[in-house]
């Protein structure tokens, strides 16, 4: 296929000035953490933004071999050295880490672009949505060797919930758990008899996942994509049960995630210390080496996995809230697009349906709403090429719902508007009985007439 051509740049409007007072007193700290913190007062908090702080060579702000620093907000420190020419390459690597960049767009378009211009990674994050549903489930397949408890409540309070308020800005979440009984894998694990455990090779994992999915439940009544985050405690008889890679190594947080679905992770109890003991065993989940490992997948669903770095390159840990500020501006950035793509397809689908259907009604909300589509797509077209990321992302959102609306809408059924062949299909029937009486007393009323005029006139 010819290769992928889009509509869509990128370009950075960039201003560069001397530091402040308030920043100098900023930097003058003894590390590149606390630095950043003491800048974050000072930066242009507009989304999408992004501030380069250029730290002299010799400075002791930042360690040993690391030349550029990547705060956890909107702003970086560079060191100095090597001339213009070293500082503009890092500047360049900068953007690409840390801003849109033309992978950000084919990744934003992937649904749109053919497979073979698409890296294996493309099309592994979630579409953009207006919502997302979360659903943590604790699966205990086997109640009568183990009662299990998790306290998940107390753990999306602190571990999932910061996550959630600050991508609030992208989409609204719901979460909601649950415990399911004698819920099963659907492959039998193999018996390694070095390691006496059960294992699950990479290739069987796919196969885990549909029997499972059944029980669930949660994505038949749901407007929104749904992210499973499963917490399976392997029966007694299967324990303990390990996930092997494609090379048949153990991996370390024995879990997996699957794109645009979510996440399983294996949580093995230890086995009593005495043969005896009374059955069920009492099991306390230890919810931070779960939550660590679920919000890991959570960033992976979202197309926040970071990308090899150079070695220079030092990135700070967003911490407690899940991703830094760059990082949801990127994400935004990425929506955006994808809802304006997906409001151009819906809007041409539309506008196809209706040139086939020419006895279409089309009423006034539906047109106000297919309007309103348009004029929200070109106003977030608009205010992105000027760098106004949070107002163009709220109206691609206005126009996706708009779209939407009127695509769906019950009057456009293309059910309820027959073409005319069917018409005759179904009226013939109906009126060639009536008609075969009517056509043939018409037939006989012109004879008739002829017969009468061919008549001679007596005359008396």
């Amino acid at each position: 296929p010819p290769a992928v051509r889009t509509s869509v740049t990128f370009r950075y409007e960039t201003v560069y000035r001397s530091t402040t007072a308030r920043e100098e007193a900023a930097l003058d700290v003894a590390t590149a953490r606390e630095a950043d913190a003491a800048l974050h007062s000072l930066q242009d908090a507009s989304l999408g933004s992004l501030t380069v702080y250029v730290v002299p060579e010799n400075s002791s702000l930042l360690p040993q071999g690391v030349s550029v620093y990547v705060g956890k907000h909107r702003s970086a420190l560079v060191r100095a050295g090597g001339g213009l020419a070293a500082l503009r390459t890092r500047l360049r690597q900068l953007t690409q880490v840390m801003s849109f960049t033309a992978g950000s767009i084919a990744a934003a378009l992937s649904d749109r672009t053919p497979d073979s211009q698409l890296g294996p990674d493309a099309r592994r994050h979630l579409k953009s949505s207006l919502g997302y549903e979360i659903t943590f489930s604790l699966l205990n397949p086997d109640p009568k060797s183990h009662i299990v408890d998790w306290d998940i409540e107390d753990a999306v309070n602190r571990y999932v919930q910061p996550v959630l308020d600050k991508l609030s800005l992208l989409a609204n979440f719901s979460v909601d758990s649950q415990i399911l009984y004698y819920a099963v894998l659907g492959v039998t694990p193999r018996f390694d008899k070095e390691s006496s455990s059960f294992l699950l090779s990479a290739h069987s994992l796919p196969h885990v996942i549909n029997p499972v999915e059944a029980r669930l439940g949660s994505s038949a009544a749901s407007l929104y994509p749904v992210l499973n985050f499963l917490l399976y405690v392997p029966e007694r008889s299967h324990s303990p049960l390990y996930i092997q890679d494609k090379d048949g190594a153990p991996v370390s947080t024995n879990a997996f995630h699957s794109p645009r679905w979510g996440g399983i992770m294996i949580y093995n109890v230890e086995a009593p210390a005495s043969p005896q003991a009374s059955l069920p065993l009492h099991v306390d989940v230890d919810m931070v080496r779960v939550m660590e490992v679920f919000l890991a997948q959570l960033r992976l669903l979202f197309g926040l996995s970071r990308e090899e770095l150079p070695p220079e390159f030092l990135l700070e840990s967003p911490g407690n809230e899940g991703l830094a500020d760059w990082e949801l501006d990127r994400l935004l950035w990425a929506h955006t697009v994808e809802n304006i793509a997906t409001v151009s397809t819906t809007l041409t689908s539309l506008a196809q349906l209706l040139d086939k259907i020419g006895n279409i009604v089309i009423k006034d909300d539906v047109a106000s709403e297919v309007y309103r589509a348009v004029a929200a797509a070109q106003s977030a077209v608009a205010e992105l090429a000027t760098g106004h990321l949070h107002s163009a992302f709220q109206a691609s959102k206005e126009a996706v719902t708009s779209s939407e609306r009127a695509f769906f809408d019950p009057s456009l059924l293309h059910l309820l508007y027959f073409p005319d062949d069917q018409k005759f299909a179904i009226y013939i029937p109906l009126f060639l009985p009536m008609a075969v009486p009517i056509l043939l007393s018409l037939a006989k009323i012109v004879r008739e007439a002829r017969q009468r005029k061919k008549e001679p006139t007596k005359m008396d």
